[in-house]
């Protein structure tokens, strides 16, 4: 994959928001008040997946209130420029901590290095940066959650001979290298399984994904068995090929993210399993980072990141996954990460009370 294969090593939609616009203001009510400092947060976009503003934007800004911290919480929209413009307001605007999920590692780490030169502290949040400067990094255990993709799609497909066919994340995302390397070593041990195609999806992009799948199909001539997607936008995007060549539920597609549409196809059968991340966990763990920086202590970390890049080990809170099936569908909603009004929509609702998820 590109520049992305140099950190195999390591261990591991809502609307536009205008740039013009405020941030979300965390305030300063609701905490102890011994933290008095600023947080600026830059999340990458709003089309590669739901979770930046439906989870992890509100848990960011409950957890931030609940330490009574201000926090200023803005979106890139997938653009590099805006990326860097974000964070020269922030910086102006007097932050003491910077939470960043980089759009790609050359970039996100250009801003960190100009936070630093300002005596501003930065965090990576889901993301590493490679040859960045980030004082510390929480994510899930990526390699881990690659893992549990093809756990899953393994449970479906059986040991029967198969197909197999990857779709990758975008290249300039380390996280959709580490995915991709978790996945294969759990296939790749399969002797019944043979790769036949393997692409990264630039942008995490569905358009892009449904073109390269079509492609895929059309030069196996419909000879795949299971498709490793690397997110629910991504596998929602095979759905519809497969739905065109009448094989949709024939073929197990993975999934990430646990978002309602992933799991309404999961409900549905067409597709084969997701991997939830509870974003609250990440966040509640991001910002209590923040505020050890803010006061000047060392913040309680769970394990290292390599970065093959920047030659160095960063001190980071990795989260563990959990897969998603028809069997354990309530466990997203019961755990508040969607709402069931949201997912019980219209044949859903039928479908959502065979799973044991009640509607208020």
């Amino acid at each position: 994959m590109r520049k992305g294969i140099l950190s195999l090593l390591a261990v591991t939609t809502a609307a536009a928001l205008s740039l013009t616009a405020c941030g979300d203001d965390g305030g300063d009510s609701g905490g102890s008040g011994e933290a008095k400092g600023k947080v600026g947060v830059i999340l990458p976009d709003t089309a590669s997946s739901a979770r930046w503003e439906n989870f992890d934007r509100p848990y960011l800004q409950q957890a931030f209130k609940a330490a009574g911290i201000e926090s200023d919480i803005q979106n890139a929209e997938g653009s590099a420029q805006r990326f860097q413009t974000i964070a020269d307001q922030m910086l102006t605007s007097g932050v003491t901590v910077m939470l960043i999920t980089g759009l790609d590692s050359n970039s996100a780490a250009a801003v960190q290095r100009k936070a630093q030169a300002q005596g501003v502290k930065t965090i990576d949040y889901d993301r590493l940066t490679l040859g960045g400067v980030a004082d510390y990094y929480v994510s899930f255990d990526n390699v881990k959650v690659g893992a549990t993709m093809g756990e899953g799609l393994q449970k479906c497909l059986g040991d029967k001979d198969a197909n197999i066919v990857y779709l990758n994340g975008s290249p300039t995302d380390n996280n959709a290298t580490l995915f991709a390397q978790g996945a294969h070593s759990v296939l790749d041990k399969v002797s019944t399984y043979k790769k036949v195609a393997e692409q990264p999806v630039q942008d995490w992009k569905a358009e892009k994904a449904a073109t390269l799948f079509e492609q895929m199909w059309t030069e196996q001539h419909g000879k795949i068995d299971g498709v490793l997607a690397a997110n629910d936008n991504l596998g929602n995007a095979v759905i519809s090929i497969l739905k065109k060549n009448q094989r949709a539920g024939k073929v197990p597609v993975t999934g990430q993210d646990a978002t309602p549409q992933g799991l309404q196809n999961i409900m549905d059968g067409t597709q084969c399993m997701s991997v939830y991340k509870p974003s609250k966990q990440e966040a509640d763990a991001a910002v209590k980072l923040a505020v050890a920086l803010i006061k000047g202590e060392k913040g309680q970390t769970t394990a290292t990141s390599h970065d093959p890049v920047g030659k160095r080990d960063v001190p980071s809170v990795l989260l563990n996954p959990i897969g998603i099936n028809k069997d354990n569908v309530k466990q997203v909603v019961d755990d508040g990460a969607v709402k069931a009004a949201d997912l019980c929509k219209g044949a859903y609702a039928a479908k959502c009370e065979a799973a044991g998820i009640k509607v208020q």
